[in-house]
């Protein structure tokens, strides 16, 4: 009888929902394989009342990338937008499946569009990038900071507090939550983060067989865009604080990424777009990031020149 594999996750409906996912995939792959899931409380987690920019990087994986390599779990699966780019040593990431829709959604009391929605309503975000952006297309509404896992921010974005919330499309697919949608944001508006839709495993890098098993989820046209999303935030020095965003689609030999910075107080956002070739998604995003440089080169520079 084979081993049983320890799957770790977050403990939240969106992330048990993907590791479910993940490990179905596995199981139709290896029917004999056995996998048992155990939840992991992260530091964002823990503090989720704490502004997310004040928790530091990698705030939601740490804790599992912990475990993984203390080997009291086997793989960890992770949405992929929330590994910081500099990975950790002694791990592997892969990303796996077909990504889900990699766009931003509004969520409103008034189930009104952007354009649409009243001076001043409240919109919850704890995202830097999705606020200038947003800002930049509408700078009379009010952004404030929400926390919680996708559901609870939901509820929250028609409640006392908020007017509406904007979050990931693809935790609202995952969770069978659509029928929430006001608006899907295109990236011409709000352009999403770097891997947003995209699941990904964690796999200590000795472990070969296991890499093996896990690699034979990749999507191709996937992990060509996420890895040119992923190269943008790199080449801007990982950690980036301008907020940056990213989206590449993959059509046969060639890839379309689109990248956007912008000022954080929404006065100026900037958007290039390269066309590459889809076996260089290193050279496609650091084209892009270059281009991005050059019309935004003075904040960009600024995060370049911080300790």
């Amino acid at each position: 009888m084979a081993p049983t594999l320890t799957v770790g996750t977050r403990g939240s409906g969106l992330a048990l929902r993907q590791t479910a996912l993940v490990v179905g995939a596995l199981r139709r792959l290896h029917p004999g394989a056995e996998f048992a899931i155990q939840t992991i409380r992260s530091k964002g987690d823990r503090s989720s009342k704490t502004p997310l920019s004040a928790l530091g990087r990698g705030i939601f994986v740490t804790e599992l990338e912990d475990k993984l390599l203390d080997h009291r779990v086997d793989l960890v699966v992770h949405s992929l937008k929330d590994l910081p780019i500099d990975l950790l040593p002694g791990t592997t990431v892969v990303p796996v499946l077909e990504r889900a829709d990699p766009r931003d959604a509004l969520i409103d009391r008034w189930n009104a569009p952007l354009d649409e929605l009243p001076p001043g309503a409240r919109i919850g975000t704890s995202s830097p990038r999705r606020e200038a952006q947003l800002l930049a297309a509408r700078p009379d509404l009010r952004f404030l900071a929400i926390r919680g896992n996708v559901d609870t921010r939901v509820s929250k974005a028609i409640g006392r507090d908020y007017d509406g919330a904007v979050v990931a499309a693809a935790g609202l697919v995952r969770l069978g939550l659509t029928e929430r949608v006001a608006e899907y944001l295109a990236p011409h508006v709000c352009m999403p983060a770097p891997g947003q839709g995209a699941l990904a495993v964690e796999v200590r890098t000795e472990d070969d067989g296991l890499l093996r098993m896990v690699r034979a989820l990749e999507h191709r046209e996937t992990v060509a865009a996420v890895e040119a999303e992923r190269w943008v935030l790199r080449a801007a020095g990982g950690g980036c604080q301008v907020p940056i965003g990213a989206l590449a689609v993959v059509d046969g030999p060639s890839l379309r990424l689109a990248a956007a910075s912008s000022a954080l107080d929404g006065s100026s956002t900037f958007r290039v777009e390269v066309t590459w070739s889809a076996d260089d998604s290193e050279g496609a995003g650091k084209a892009a990031y270059q281009a991005l440089f050059k019309k935004n080169s003075a904040a960009l520079m600024d995060v370049k020149e911080r300790p």
